[in-house]
């Protein structure tokens, strides 16, 4: 069974949240649930198409026991579908259509833990919630530079039509429609008006195009799809070449590529 779409489903998702707080108070083996994503700070975007991220923090030497046995998820409602998808957590997919992305961590691993800012959905008593405070990966100083994203942009570009020359589509698509389009995000958000919307600190390309409304019309040109990669290419270096200082021999080599045809 599916939620049907006149349900309200933020407000069972928030209630499904709720529900699996108070399942890990119930285990006595638990500290805190914690919200992320739209179900944590930036409720404001739960939608019909949300689902349940969240961190479960465990008291010491448990964490193996929660990984091991679902009860505390599937004691609250049918599960459709689960796999382990890290040693952390699973993806969880309940009966009436709730999914779930979550992670098992005792206290002491959460330091080392890269996370956005959540909400506390439930905590004991006598735990101490500001360890629960956010550990964002800082990118390193070369990385964060404009001439790095560039560079790697416009590399990745040369680098998927050399392997088109070799017959090599996927990977080509990889480098263009994917690695160098990543890299031309980046770019953008530096130098694109920018609007009212949640970015996200770990996947560029979430809500760009409501972070960027002048960039969304151009976006299908960047990924033509698997056929299309020379055509992508040439759209990425355009957009590129418009807005930055772009080598004239890396120039000149990818718009020969993208000419070129066995």
């Amino acid at each position: 069974m599916t939620l049907s779409a006149s349900s309200n489903r933020p407000q069972q998702l928030i209630e499904r949240l709720n529900a699996i707080g108070d399942s890990l108070r119930q285990t006595g083996k638990a500290f805190a649930l914690l919200g992320l994503g739209s179900v944590g700070v930036e409720r404001d975007r739960l939608d019909d198409q949300s689902d349940l991220d969240f961190f479960a923090i465990v008291k010491p030497g448990y964490k193996a026991e929660f990984i091991r046995d679902l009860s505390w998820l599937t004691n609250i409602a049918p599960a459709a579908y689960y796999f382990q998808n890290t040693l952390d957590g699973y993806k969880f997919l309940y009966a009436d259509g709730i999914f779930c992305e979550y992670a098992v961590f005792e206290p002491d691993e959460l330091a080392n833990i890269p996370f956005a800012g959540g909400a506390v959905v439930w905590k004991a008593d006598d735990f101490d919630e500001s360890i629960l405070s956010p550990y964002k990966r800082t990118p390193g100083a070369l990385e964060s530079t404009v001439d790095w994203q560039l560079g790697e942009a416009l590399t990745n570009l040369y680098i998927g039509l050399m392997r088109l020359e070799r017959g090599e589509i996927l990977s080509a698509q990889r480098f263009i429609q994917h690695y160098a389009v990543d890299r031309t995000l980046h770019l953008a958000s530096k130098v694109e008006p920018r609007a009212q919307a949640h970015a996200d600190p770990f996947a560029v390309e979430r809500r760009i195009e409501q972070l960027y409304p002048s960039l969304a019309p151009i976006l299908p040109n960047f990924v033509q799809g698997y056929s299309r990669n020379r055509e992508s290419a040439r759209a990425i270096l355009e957009y590129l070449d418009s807005r930055f200082d772009v080598n004239p021999e890396m120039k000149s080599r990818i718009l020969e590529l993208c000419k070129f045809q066995r």
